[in-house]
């Protein structure tokens, strides 16, 4: 995406590390995500992915209050908090292997389909806790200049279902690469 991460890992200003969730219980991972945000201060924290945290916690209400109580404690330090989930299911129904959609502020769904032959990205807000948020399904490409968004998706339905039927007369997707100019 044309993200320097070395040098800003290298200057300190981020840091990422890899965990293997077999390795560790998730009490053990919130006591260290708790200890590196006392010592660095950090003020964004993304944990990719809950997934990897239920492998090692099998039973889901204990991995809720876990991650509620994770998500208190860095809401209390000040930090924004993005926690990604896979979801079960490329093409058709997708289901969550844990449902923590009331734990957080704001929801973006990211979805595949499929339309005119090629597979497809779309993005959409599915829930934002205050002000108004974008209604619409946009297609995304992700490409080494970015993320670049497409005009609202008005011409098709059942996006959200990975299975969309072209309702329209034109045609709205992506059709080329960005040019860098965040519209293609």
């Amino acid at each position: 995406m044309g993200l320097p991460l070395e040098d800003l890992r290298e200057s300190g200003l981020l840091h990422i590390e890899q965990l293997d969730a077999a390795e560790m219980s998730p009490g053990e991972f919130a006591q260290r995500v708790r200890t590196t945000i006392d010592q660095t201060q950090a003020k964004t924290i993304v944990i990719d992915s809950l997934n990897g945290y239920q492998a090692a916690m099998p039973e889901e209400n204990s991995l809720i209050l876990h991650i509620h109580e994770l998500i208190q404690y860095l809401n209390r330090q000040g930090a924004n908090t993005f926690l990604t989930v896979a979801q079960h299911g490329l093409v058709g129904d997708m289901k969550a292997p844990v449902d923590v959609s009331y734990l957080a502020d704001t929801v973006i769904l990211l979805r595949y389909f499929e339309a005119l032959g090629k597979v497809r990205r779309a993005v959409s807000i599915i829930k934002k806790r205050t002000g108004r948020h974008e209604e619409t399904i946009r297609e995304f490409r992700i490409t080494e200049r970015g993320v670049s968004l497409g005009d609202p998706l008005l011409e098709f339905q059942g996006i959200l279902r990975g299975v969309p039927t072209f309702v329209g007369t034109e045609q709205p997707l992506l059709s080329k690469p960005s040019t860098g100019d965040g519209h293609s």
